[in-house]
């Protein structure tokens, strides 16, 4: 499922952001609470769906989300009644560590349980 997210957010933002619905979907300052919800989910769809584990899958998320954030804001520079925004690209990265840290919280509780699991085996 994270995988299909990972795919799908990406696909929406820039085939979606381009159609003229989307100038004033969400108007401002609610815009940058959409960005923010938007790429923290992603971020931690691109962190679990690289299957790594610990600080690896946090960097893979965040520069995922990141990345998708620049291309998504660069892309806006191009489409008539959008404008690309530097607000828009921190609300994106403030998203994506909120993501992050989602993805620190899994990591630490899959480890206390395999800990555990392993103490009631022993």
């Amino acid at each position: 499922m994270a995988f299909v997210l990972a795919l799908a957010i990406p696909l929406a933002l820039l085939v979606g952001g381009a159609q003229p619905f989307a100038v004033g979907l969400v108007p401002a300052p609610w815009d940058k609470l959409a960005h923010m919800a938007v790429y923290s989910v992603l971020a931690c769809c691109i962190g679990f769906a690289s299957r790594r584990r610990g600080p690896s899958a946090m960097l893979i998320g965040f520069v995922g989300a990141m990345l998708v954030g620049m291309l998504d804001e660069f892309s806006q520079m191009h489409l008539p009644g959008r404008t690309a925004e530097v607000d828009d690209l921190v609300a994106d990265a403030v998203g994506a560590a909120l993501g992050t840290v989602v993805l620190a919280v899994r990591i630490q509780v899959r480890a206390w349980v395999a800990a555990h699991a392993e103490i009631e085996r022993s």
